[in-house]
């Protein structure tokens, strides 16, 4: 089983740019890398920027490219940079090739340069999951991981929670 982390950057609200001018968001580089050396990471993590797409203009084309890199890559533990709004969605298409890989898919409700970004603790968070979960697919948010059946975006509260509570 090969320990490294492979990074896929596909986009999403993590890596956007404002523009002051018109006061639009858009596209330029994956800030990924500068939040790994930020972050003091020193794990062996190999990133690759697969598309600059926002989820919401995602298609299933994109999924299945996203889902064949997932399975393609040596690495067994794969973090993919994700837009929150069909996050859930694409975790679904990676579930259903049943890969034996522990894929966490995190993004963020700000972006990165904003500054007050929740991206960097979900890439740190992510990335922890990763290493520790068991093989499956996940969501990691605010701090937490969910199952990629079991969780969903509240858009009122603007987290992600859990779908079905199990009482014991």
């Amino acid at each position: 089983m090969n320990k490294d982390i492979r990074i896929i950057v596909t986009g999403g609200t993590f890596d956007k740019e404002y523009n002051e001018l018109n006061g639009e968001l858009f596209f330029k580089d994956s800030h990924v890398s500068d939040m790994l050396k930020l972050g003091r990471s020193r794990l062996k993590i190999n990133v690759r920027t697969l598309m600059m797409v926002d989820s919401t203009e995602m298609t299933e084309d994109d999924r299945e490219i996203i889902t064949k890199n997932c399975e393609k890559t040596a690495e067994d533990h794969i973090v993919i940079t994700h837009g929150t709004d069909t996050i859930v969605e694409t975790a679904s298409i990676i579930a259903a090739a049943k890969l034996n890989k522990t894929i966490v898919l995190s993004g963020a409700m700000i972006p990165y340069t904003f500054g007050s970004s929740d991206g960097l603790f979900n890439l740190g968070s992510a990335i922890a999951f990763v290493q520790t979960l068991p093989s499956g697919v996940y969501i990691a948010m605010n701090g937490r991981y969910f199952p990629w059946d079991n969780v969903r975006k509240n858009r009122k509260i603007g987290e992600f929670e859990q779908i079905n509570t199990k009482e014991d």
